[in-house]
């Protein structure tokens, strides 16, 4: 099977050698991640509030009410008004304090309720989108939308479990503001024979005439969270109709041959434009959001589409030894292939492929999750940053920009709350003191332009407050209601927290399926898919393969 087939990175005479090098007392692997005292625990909370803290209060000081600060100058930044074009910009900026907005849960993970309330009154008094933007429909809905309806429903939910976080006279502000928000979307879903949306809108007219007719799979298939949560509490199915038939046609575009999409498409057409599948750019929240879709609305067609789509990740995509933890050959890796063939298309893997593991402990592979996450972490201790495109065979970056993001933390955040093991809060705390010693600078955190030689732009992302900080603070944070055994929350592709069991509630009858074994409901709250105790207190991984993998990256 594809899965054994090697990367023939590895001198493999090497691996005896490797395995008789280490004696298990003795092992600097072992010395090094297997403990992690509660004072250094406590100490790195505190370096993970600090820095949330700088980030946000340099924002609300410099830059509010524009979208993001620039933190090397200490000013805000909007749409590039005077360059249309320029949509690494104007896709996500659409001149509604994006950050403040992004931000709004990860204040109430903090603890921080007053702050919390004054921001939401901040953004129910200044916000409108009744904008002359043009935003990508895929940035608006896990950004803005997510936000407003996580924080509609942490502020009324019944259980207060962050405390009373109530707001006098809130009169469902944000979830209205969603919905406006929403409406000013729909217009992306006509005109379309496929079903699968324009890519951007303008928050004012609708679809540009200029539009193109091509999507990345990741932009069109991903709205089915935010829309399905948005149609069960305003009890309109339009929007969770759109997005799901989005998703249907993506399915139904699917390689016969191996099951594989692709990663642009016509949304006019349905011919796959860019063939290539992977589970990084342009595809990563695609198989995100068929599981978190799945535990939230319990929509069984979502499951099986999921367990569809992993089988042929698996089958095509992995690359390396069939066990992450035993036997030899390289180690695990997923690659990019063509959606017909199967066959490799390059030798790149991408920042935003970090993902992935936390996807796989959610659906219970911990053991795989395992072994790929430690190939990220290899890159990130050799760059003190992952590159946005890195070449495994060249063993060095192909793009080299780094803006500041979260996907690697949020894995480690999720393999720590699965196996519990010390090894992963090492990794946090290595991560953490990377970005102050790399990218900290006058007024915040700024993007990496060079991971080698740490050269900066001026740009903080608002995912950076929203999820790079949030899931590096809950890694350290023990005692998190988040981490209650009573109150299960799932997370959004950009990190806001949705209760499950509010969801639940608001579920039709006709959607109830059986939510009790544990193979049908792959939610992953405490206790959840871990591996077991005795495995706690050894490396979640060899030390042999470790030191395999650093030689990979050329750590040594």
């Amino acid at each position: 099977p594809s899965s054994t087939v090697g990367l023939g990175l590895v001198n493999w005479k090497h691996l005896h050698s490797y395995m008789n090098f280490y004696d298990g007392n003795k092992d600097e692997y072992v010395k090094r991640y297997n403990t992690f005292p509660d004072t250094l625990k406590a100490q790195m909370k505190a370096q993970a509030k600090d820095m949330f803290y700088f980030g946000y209060d340099n924002y609300m000081k410099y830059a509010f009410p524009e979208d993001e600060l620039n933190p090397i100058d200490c000013r805000g930044r909007g749409p590039d008004v005077l360059n249309p074009s320029n949509i690494n910009i104007n896709d996500v900026l659409g001149n509604y304090s994006l950050t403040l907005i992004d931000t709004l849960d990860t204040l109430l993970v903090l603890g921080n309720i007053t702050e919390f309330q004054r921001a939401v009154k901040l953004v129910i008094d200044t916000v409108s989108f009744d904008k002359d933007s043009t935003v990508q429909v895929f940035e608006a809905n896990i950004r803005i939308l997510g936000s407003l309806i996580s924080s509609h429903i942490l502020l009324t939910d019944p259980k207060h479990p962050f405390g009373d976080v109530g707001i006098e006279g809130y009169d469902n502000e944000l979830l209205h503001m969603a919905h406006d928000l929403a409406v000013r979307l729909l217009p992306a879903f006509e005109n379309t024979i496929t079903g699968i949306p324009y890519p951007r809108v303008n928050l004012k007219t609708g679809v540009p005439a200029d539009s193109i007719n091509e999507t990345c799979t990741a932009g069109a298939g991903s709205l089915l969270v935010e829309f399905g949560i948005l149609s069960r509490l305003l009890g309109d199915s339009t929007f969770e109709w759109v997005a799901r038939r989005a998703v249907r046609a993506l399915w139904s575009l699917r390689s016969k041959e191996t099951g594989l999409l692709g990663n642009i498409v016509n949304i006019q057409t349905g011919q796959w434009v860019g063939k290539q599948s992977g589970v990084g750019a342009g595809m990563d929240s695609f198989y995100e959001y068929l599981l978190k879709s799945y535990i939230l609305f319990g929509e069984k067609e979502d499951y099986r589409m999921f367990q569809a789509a992993y089988e042929s990740i698996q089958n095509h995509l992995r690359r390396g030894r069939e066990s992450c933890n035993e036997g030899e050959g390289d180690p695990p890796l997923y690659v990019n292939v063509n959606m017909f063939s199967g066959q490799i298309m390059n030798t790149w893997i991408d920042s935003l492929q970090a993902f992935f593991p936390g996807l796989q402990v959610l659906s219970g592979d911990v053991e795989n999750a395992i072994c790929l996450h430690a190939f990220y972490y290899a890159i990130w201790r050799r760059y003190g940053a992952l590159p946005e495109r890195y070449n495994w065979q060249l063993q060095a970056p192909d793009v080299l920009f780094y803006p500041l993001r979260p996907e690697l933390v949020e894995s480690t955040y999720l393999l720590y709350q699965a196996t519990k093991n010390p090894f992963y809060l090492h990794v946090g705390m290595d991560i953490l003191q990377s970005l102050e010693k790399n990218a900290k600078v006058r007024c915040g955190y700024a993007t990496l332009h060079h991971v080698v030689d740490k050269s900066k732009e001026d740009r903080m992302e608002s995912f950076f407050l929203s999820e790079t900080c949030k899931y590096l603070y809950l890694l350290f944070d023990e005692d998190n209601p988040l981490h209650k055994s009573e109150n299960k929350y799932i997370f959004t592709t950009e990190g806001h927290i949705v209760p499950i069991d509010q969801l639940r509630i608001l579920r039709k009858s006709t959607d109830e399926v059986p939510l009790s074994k544990a193979s049908e409901t792959p939610t992953c709250s405490p206790g959840c898919g871990r591996i077991p105790d005795a495995r706690r207190f050894a490396l979640p991984l060899k030390s042999v393969y470790m030191r395999q993998i650093d030689h990979m990256v050329g750590l040594f």
